[in-house]
């Protein structure tokens, strides 16, 4: 059992949310009394978040069933310089239309996680855009610029491997740490903010931030970050042949959406619902013994769990009663024409093209990948856009994936 006497943490720590945290003593006390106050910043880079996001928007749905009050940061300040922090090359610069817009397409992510409004716990949306885009830059320099130093900078493990790599790293982006850490102190001074959650990539980032309300203001403030979950087969989470899970239903269908829960890896499934389900410890346990083919119900579990906390229970079981037809158009599973190929080209990663040629849809791989840039292909019903994507053993789906080419050819890859 953790040692936590703050509810919030104690659930945390039992769901295998917490990699890292500043001050152990001092945030268990701050999360047990009164209505703390944490924040997660996301930068609009795009018009949806995805499911790499759900870590810590799951951890603010927690901190506020346990009495926390939420901030959801936008970065629309911080994305006209781009957050550098993994990344072996800058990101393109967006406009202030592009980043309004996409702030717009990610309110609604938030919306089934977190409640809004005005109450001591009810969750707040800002954007740092409100005081980032007010500061002059010499005026933000001697104001927070003489609590950092270069020494401690360019050690972050980003800059470190941009000049190992020759790869360049610009003086905007090194000016980042001094954005968000200074998003941390404006939320102090604003809401009273005492504490950030993050990823564990942005650990760098958050201790900038808490040592900077600590010197600027004489304030304790607190950091805690989020594993960052890849798959048993090393696939970072969310990642699919069709490409990003994003969490907007008008870029990836609650129908797609519960199939990714269900192709679940069964080493990963016990841990996926802990992280990204509200079931209870007793329930998650008595998921997780399940063994043999029972963890095909495990998967169901936590696929309609997952898609009912973003889409709602009608559409989790829309989802579940079309899978079960998911072999459309009256041909039944064992109806299908079924190709064998080697586990060990699936283990490594098999192009979604050479399947589709070995599954008798093309013939070729050049013409299965013009079938692909066409909208053509699809792998479990998840349409396929790259060219280039490809399948695993990780896409198997009660022994087999499903191949299909347009709406009427379907075809079975299994492990020969």
């Amino acid at each position: 059992m953790s040692d936590y006497k703050s509810e919030f943490l104690r659930e945390l720590s039992w769901r295998g949310f917490i990699k890292d945290t500043t001050h152990k003593a001092e945030l268990d006390a701050y999360c047990s009394n009164g209505t703390p106050v944490a924040y997660v910043g996301y930068d609009a880079t795009a018009d949806s978040l995805h499911v790499g996001h759900l870590m810590t928007i799951m951890m603010l749905r927690i901190f506020q069933r346990h009495g926390g009050k939420p901030i959801a940061l936008m970065g629309g300040g911080t994305t006209k310089v781009g957050d550098p922090t993994d990344k072996e090359k800058s990101r393109p610069l967006l406009t202030d239309d592009q980043i309004n817009a996409n702030i717009a397409g990610i309110k609604t992510a938030f919306e089934p996680f977190l409640r809004f409004g005005d109450g001591a716990n009810d969750a707040i949306m800002v954007n740092n855009n409100d005081w980032l885009g007010e500061l002059g830059y010499l005026e933000m320099l001697r104001a927070i610029g003489v609590y950092f130093t270069i020494n401690t900078m360019v050690k972050q493990d980003t800059v470190r491997r941009r000049l190992e790599a020759e790869q360049p790293y610009t003086f905007l982006e090194f000016n980042y740490l001094l954005m968000q850490s200074y998003d941390f102190l404006e939320l102090f001074r604003r809401h009273g903010c005492r504490m950030q959650l993050g990823g564990s990539d942005q650990w760098g980032n958050i201790v900038g931030g808490v040592d900077l309300v600590h010197k600027a203001e004489g304030g304790d403030a607190f950091g805690v970050t989020a594993h960052l979950v890849t798959t048993s087969s090393g696939v970072k989470m969310g990642k699919t042949v069709g490409g990003a899970v994003w969490l907007n239903a008008d870029r990836k269908s609650p129908y797609e959406y519960w199939q990714f829960w269900r192709n679940t890896e069964d080493a990963d499934v016990g841990k996926f619902l802990r992280l990204f389900t509200d079931l209870g410890r007793e329930e998650i346990e008595r998921l997780e013994a399940l063994e043999g083919s029972a963890i095909n119900d495990a998967k169901i579990a936590l696929a309609n769990a997952a898609t009912t906390l973003l889409h709602g229970a009608a559409a989790a079981a829309e989802a579940e009663a079309a899978a079960k037809a998911v072999f459309a158009g009256g041909a039944s599973a064992d109806a299908l024409p079924t190709a064998l190929v080697p586990q060990a080209e699936l283990e490594a990663g098999m192009l979604v093209a050479a399947a589709c040629a070995a599954a008798g849809l093309s013939k070729s791989n050049g013409e299965a990948r013009r079938l692909i840039e066409q909208g053509a292909i699809r792998v479990n019903d998840a349409l396929v856009s790259d060219p280039n994507a490809k399948v695993s053993m990780a896409d198997m789906q009660d022994g087999a994936i499903k191949l299909s080419a347009g709406k009427k050819r379907h075809a079975l890859v299994k492990a020969g």
